[in-house]
């Protein structure tokens, strides 16, 4: 379970509040104008920003005192983060070992995850040369390599097209449902957090909403989320 008990996050004049729970295994979509915060609360979690007031627990637990590396959460980003001198396999590889040195049971796991994602036979391809889509499933395969319980996407499909956006959704949805992983994904496209079939949280007007079912708030929108959706 994660848990907003009494959050605010300041930055200069901007202050977000956030006192929410999302369930452990559940699949929650995070939409809002920009400059909402949507991204600010994910760093937040993450550990790249510490929050003025209250605390982030993960199953009880305060996130607070951990560095981000030490957090339970992986974490894909809009560019992906893959570094462009590193193939597939050695991108992937980076979420087990920074040193890229792997034992022959950590090699098979990167490999496994590789061809999960549906990267098999692009193993030595670098980032430049492959596809958006591609690159994508590169992020998703280590994110599958490090098997945290938390994975947080901030918008990493939105330079994708329609179709391959709903492609990469119902994969990273599919990853994390088969292991019971809890996934927060930030985006713009209403058509991704109905895709993801799970719930809503609203960020406006300075405070984040508790995660409702998507299908019921998109058919029938507050009006933060209608002022959104235009």
């Amino acid at each position: 379970m994660l848990r907003f008990e009494g959050v605010e996050i300041v930055q200069g004049g901007f202050r977000l509040a956030a006192d929410l729970t999302i369930d452990a295994g559940a699949q929650v979509a995070v939409m809002g104008p920009s400059g909402a915060g949507k991204s600010t609360l994910l760093a937040a979690v993450a550990g790249f920003s510490a929050p003025a007031a209250g605390r982030i627990l993960w199953q009880g637990s305060d996130l607070g005192p951990l560095a981000p590396g030490a957090r339970p959460i992986s974490m894909i980003f809009q560019d992906n983060n893959l570094f462009p001198h590193l193939s597939v396999f050695d991108n992937a590889a980076l979420g087990l070992r920074p040193s890229g040195r792997l034992s022959a049971d950590e090699a098979e796991r990167v490999r496994d995850a590789v061809t999960r994602v549906g990267l098999a036979g692009l193993e030595s391809r670098r980032p430049g040369t492959l596809s958006g889509g591609q690159q994508s499933r590169a992020a998703l395969a280590r994110m599958l390599v490090q098997e945290r319980p938390l994975v947080l996407l901030d918008e990493p499909f939105s330079a994708l097209g329609p179709a391959q956006r709903g492609e990469m959704v119902d994969l990273v949805a599919g990853l994390c449902r088969e292991r019971q992983a809890t996934l927060v994904m930030v985006t713009h496209d209403p058509g991704d957090a109905a895709r993801l079939g799970g719930d809503l949280c609203i960020v406006a007007d300075g405070t984040v909403s508790a995660p409702m079912p998507a299908a019921r708030l998109l058919a029938d929108p507050p009006a933060a989320l209608r002022a959104y959706l235009g």
